[in-house]
């Protein structure tokens, strides 16, 4: 293939980059150097180191971290035990297919879920816990949040299990390694990578939730995401709001920058 057909192909790619992913970037950045009243400026960014916006901040890594670790906890036994099922390309279908669903829609249905007549309440109230405020509250969040996150952790570790030697397992047996020995010295470092592609899937979408965060938490978690969308949509400071975004992606870009280095550095031994 020559190198002008070569630059042909990539000529659709390098416009899809440049228009959905430069461009909106670059376009964040300039709004951000700009007041509500349209005045060049660079006092959004000092406000951005304010209490209120470093509190933000805290808020939306700690909680991107919960949802995480979380995850985490319920992808790598279900991901575990899929290794070992007779059907599991079924059984990760049935896991896939709630992604096929609408956000907004699955996040409505715990709303009637959680909600007063909700059915958790009606069984609270059969056993004599009574009507409980589960809505609006960072429990509901954070669990709504593992719901959706969790087939995205799953499937990655899924993939490196499924990639994992069987006669490494049998060696550690042979050596007189007990089960719980053998997964935590052979079997969960082999699957390291899965495990950082998974968290990496997770971690970064939940530091931007905001619809979710409205919706289940009410004002009870306040994240960088939803302080965007009320520059955005309520106060319209859409430079303030932008300033947020620029953070936000600075945030996002380290953690894949750092992710991939120690994959790097795994990868060749060091």
């Amino acid at each position: 293939m020559s190198g002008n057909t070569r630059a042909a192909y990539l000529l659709p790619y390098y416009l899809w980059i440049v228009l959905f992913v430069v461009a909106p970037v670059v376009l964040v950045f300039y709004y951000s150097l700009f007041d509500v009243d349209g005045h060049f400026t660079f006092s959004n960014y000092a406000q951005f180191l304010t209490p209120v916006y470093l509190s933000m901040t805290l808020s939306s890594f700690w909680f991107a971290f919960l949802i995480t670790v979380f995850s985490l906890l319920v992808a790598y036994p279900a991901a575990y035990l899929l290794t070992r099922t007779k059907h599991k390309q079924l059984w990760l279908l049935l896991i896939i297919l709630p992604t096929w669903i609408n956000l907004l829609l699955k996040t409505y249905a715990f709303i009637g879920i959680f909600g007063t007549y909700g059915p958790v309440n009606a069984v609270l109230g059969m056993v004599g816990l009574g009507g409980q405020q589960i809505l609006f509250t960072s429990s509901s969040f954070v669990f709504v949040s593992v719901y959706i996150f969790v087939p995205f952790m799953i499937l990655p570790i899924f993939n490196a299990l499924e990639g994992l030697n069987p006669s490494l397992l049998d060696a550690a047996r042979d050596l007189g390694a007990s089960k719980w020995t053998a997964f935590r010295r052979v079997v969960f470092p082999l699957t390291l990578s899965g495990v950082r592609s998974g968290c990496m899937a997770v971690f970064i979408p939940a530091l931007s939730l905001f619809m979710i965060t409205r919706l289940i938490a009410g004002n009870r978690v306040i994240t960088l995401g939803t302080a965007i969308e009320q520059h955005f949509l309520v106060t319209q400071d859409w430079g303030m709001g932008s300033t947020v975004a620029v953070f936000l992606i600075l945030a996002m870009g380290i953690i894949m920058v750092v992710t991939s280095g120690t994959k790097r550095r795994v990868r060749h031994g060091k």
